[in-house]
């Protein structure tokens, strides 16, 4: 955008701006702006493409969907217009039905994440899952201190925790499943492992205090997580400084099945994407590399990420 003006133009049609008031609160695919808007696909389209040429939203490809979300480094001026256009038609049925509709299509986000891992809660360690691997979890866990405080993000049963806690002065395991915190529950207690606890909590929201652990594992959890970066950011949060973080991940593919076998949010991360989340959270020593490739389709390989709290942060 050049201009105010010019961005006052684009704000002048309705459709527009009811794409830009649900944008400036979630990143959203093409289908999921049909389904809240109840529109065509080619007007959804044409108005976003008009958005995206204006620069004030911006595209991603996963796989075959299109998800769009406004541009992180848009001007003061113009975000300051656009918060300014919606707040003065918040009160609009067509705007009120767009936010209700966007708050059911974010709980089924989260409905079919937790119906895929509490069916699967008990069943981790027998069945398949992508990036899953006694190789990448080794590379993992030769990068290990004991006696420390661990935060397992995103740890469903905990199979890793269950290890480290064998030596770890506490570890918490923190998962968004009611089922999966009942069954490593149950685990922790038949290996009689005091010190290993499980909370229920969102990695993007940990329910652990500032500066209270010494690592934090993100173990093939970040690509379930509807905004990664927020997790990292999480990560950064709850660490001592001089902490570290590691994280093991899938490597971007292009296995969309991933979405609806292992209720995946992403196919995967670049080494640069994994490598930016980090930097951008405040972690100095930044590391990524592949650790392992599968060897029958589809190919999955994994990356292992690392950083360190500044002993200052």
């Amino acid at each position: 955008m050049n201009a105010s003006w010019d961005t006052l133009k684009l704000l002048s049609d309705p459709t527009r701006l009811r794409l830009l008031a649900l944008l400036l609160r979630e990143e959203l695919s093409v289908a999921e702006l049909q389904e809240i808007l109840g529109m065509a696909q080619s007007r959804i389209s044409s108005q976003l493409a008009l958005l995206r040429q204006a620069d004030v939203v911006i595209d991603r490809r996963d796989g075959k969907k299109a998800f769009y979300s406004l541009r992180p480094a848009l001007d003061t001026r113009t975000l300051a217009l656009l918060h300014a256009a919606c707040d003065s038609v918040a009160e609009l049925p067509e705007i009120s039905e767009d936010r209700a509709n966007l708050d059911r299509i974010l709980k089924k986000r989260r409905d079919q994440q937790e119906q895929y891992f509490n069916l699967i809660a008990g069943k981790l360690g027998k069945n398949y899952c992508p990036g899953r691997s006694w190789e990448a979890i080794g590379h993992l866990a030769l990068r290990l201190t004991p006696h420390i405080v661990i935060a397992d993000l995103g740890a469903g049963e905990g199979l890793l925790s269950q290890l480290l806690a064998r030596r770890a002065n506490k570890v918490w395991c923190i998962d968004n499943s009611p089922r999966m915190i009942e069954v490593g529950t149950e685990l922790a207690d038949k290996n009689g492992l005091a010190n290993l606890s499980y909370k229920l909590g969102d990695i993007e929201n940990v329910p652990l205090p500032d500066k209270s652990v010494d690592l934090a594992i993100l173990s093939q959890a970040l690509h379930h997580a509807q905004h990664p970066e927020t997790a990292v950011k999480e990560a950064y949060r709850i660490l001592k400084p001089g902490g570290q973080i590691l994280i093991l991940d899938l490597k971007e593919h292009t296995f969309e099945k991933a979405h609806e076998l292992y209720a995946d949010v992403w196919l995967g991360f670049k080494e640069s994407a994994l490598h930016a989340f980090l930097k951008k959270s405040g972690f100095q020593q930044v590391d990524v590399a592949t650790v392992a490739r599968e060897e029958n389709e589809p190919w999955f390989e994994t990356l292992l990420a690392s950083g360190v709290k500044p002993a200052r942060g």
